[in-house]
């Protein structure tokens, strides 16, 4: 019995050599983008058993306007006092299986993360290269150079999530943590993907939320909608060419839209969390640390946003690597309470050095800057005080209540937030990365007396993490 058992899982393990048609989840996946057309033989349904593990270790330290003050877990503007320590480590796990001739399935699991501590499914899809059960040879000939996905996957909006940390893999990004605004989210829909010779073109409908919801929408917050849920937009457009034997570049521009959602969660759907920690946070009740260093706008019902990307590499001598990857991004959108759309803008540039005959070493900067506009918050009244009181023929007791005073109206304003991160990192296989990193961030434009009134973190950070 044991050698049936050793058997299988050989089995499973070795199967993962049949597999192309996904990402590499090693080092072999870095500036990988959309998956390339591939192919590959099938042989029977085979499965290929993968995962990523990460551990984080921070010596971060932070301030704002009250850092003066002690601090009060209720409050909410004091901030957490952080020590240097070890964080949550993270962890994933891949499953992929080929059912029949270029035909996969996709399944990753969250096994631990900041957000989530129980395992959680990310996602699962289906991605056909061939259409074998159908024998057309006009829909033979334009699988050729498509790929179609169904399922429960990563939004493809934008190129910034191909070089993110996804929970415990953290390979393919060389800093500690995602952008600012880290877009990412996983829907239910389709997908197809154009590749004709050196241009992408990506086509794709969404649910436009992370969670079904069956909540019918209200019409008149979400005017667009007669009480459905509308579905979301990507589209994507790229040029990616091997110029020279030296010089790499790929361009693309994406959008994505919704006209209205319960809940849409493309600024805010990673169920991982942040690799910096206790940062930018205080206990309160109702706060969460999972975020920390992230602004989320809060266009959670109608968005229309656009991404353009730039990567450039050029390698003038072997074992020496310039890259870099910039980004611009530009969001309008609003949640379910608010008449009229808000503005959120991102920009952002790496720039890195890989060396060694495998690029086994690295170093790296990053600028990363946001400027959102803030919604305007209405006055809430004063309620006044209430005693106890019977009332005299029902002798139904009616408690007493304190007051609560006014809070006055907060005008719509626009904050500002800037990071800049220097990292380097060493990988010792291409299964197993060591980095570390320093980064200072800082908060403008915020209301005096809140916890990111006149904010700002600085220190360093390292992480190893093995992926397979």
């Amino acid at each position: 019995m044991k050698k049936v058992i050793l058997t299988v899982v050989a089995a499973l393990f070795l199967s993962s050599m049949a597999f192309a048609q996904f990402r590499a989840t090693d080092q072999t996946g870095i500036n990988v983008f959309e998956t390339p057309k591939v192919e590959t033989p099938f042989s029977g349904l085979k499965v290929s058993i993968g995962g990523a593990f990460s551990q984080p270790y921070q010596a971060l330290s932070q301030s704002n306007s009250s850092s003066s003050l002690p601090y009060n877990a209720t409050s909410t503007n004091t901030l957490f006092p952080v020590a240097n320590n070890f964080s949550l480590a993270m962890a994933n796990l891949y499953l992929n299986t080929a059912l029949a001739d270029g035909v996969t399935l996709n399944f990753t699991l969250y096994l631990a993360s900041k957000h989530h501590n129980e395992t959680w499914v990310k996602g699962g899809f289906v991605q056909f290269d061939k259409i074998p059960f159908i024998h057309i040879d006009l829909l033979d000939q334009i699988m050729k150079f498509t790929t179609l996905k169904v399922g429960a996957m990563e939004v493809n909006y934008g190129d910034a999530h191909f070089r993110r940390s996804d929970g415990g893999n953290s390979i393919y990004n060389p800093f500690m943590e995602n952008y600012i605004m880290d877009e990412f989210a996983t829907e239910v829909g389709a997908e197809a993907d154009f590749h004709y010779k050196d241009f992408i073109a990506v086509a794709a409908i969404t649910d436009g939320e992370l969670n079904g919801n069956l909540q019918q929408i209200d019409v008149t917050k979400t005017p667009a909608s007669n009480g459905s849920h509308n579905p979301a937009f990507i589209g994507k457009l790229g040029f990616d060419k091997q110029l020279t034997e030296q010089l790499r570049v790929r361009i693309s521009g994406s959008g994505y839209y919704t006209a209205g959602s319960v809940a849409n969660t493309l600024f805010g759907g990673d169920r991982t969390g942040s690799n910096y920690s206790g940062v930018m946070y205080v206990a309160a009740p109702g706060t969460t640390t999972a975020f920390n260093g992230r602004y989320n706008p809060g266009l959670s019902d109608r968005l229309l946003t656009g991404m353009g990307n730039l990567f450039v590499k050029f390698t003038p001598i072997k074992g020496l690597s310039l890259e870099s990857f910039s980004t611009l991004e530009k969001a309008n959108g609003r949640n379910s309470s608010e008449p009229v759309l808000r503005a959120a803008t991102q920009k952002a540039t790496d720039l890195v050095i890989r060396l060694g005959e495998k690029e086994n070493f690295f170093a790296g900067v990053r600028y990363n800057t946001v400027s959102a506009d803030v919604a305007a918050t209405p006055a809430v009244a004063a309620i006044a005080a209430k005693p106890a009181v019977v009332d005299p023929i029902l002798g139904v007791l009616t408690l007493a209540t304190k007051a609560v005073p006014a809070v006055p109206a907060i005008p719509a304003y626009s904050i500002g937030i800037n990071r800049l991160a220097f990292s380097a990192g060493w990988f010792i296989t291409k299964n197993i990365m060591a980095k570390v990193e320093y980064v200072k961030q800082k908060y403008s434009g915020f209301q005096a007396g809140s916890l990111y009134d006149g904010a700002e973190f600085h220190g360093l950070s390292a992480e190893a993490v093995i992926a397979f």
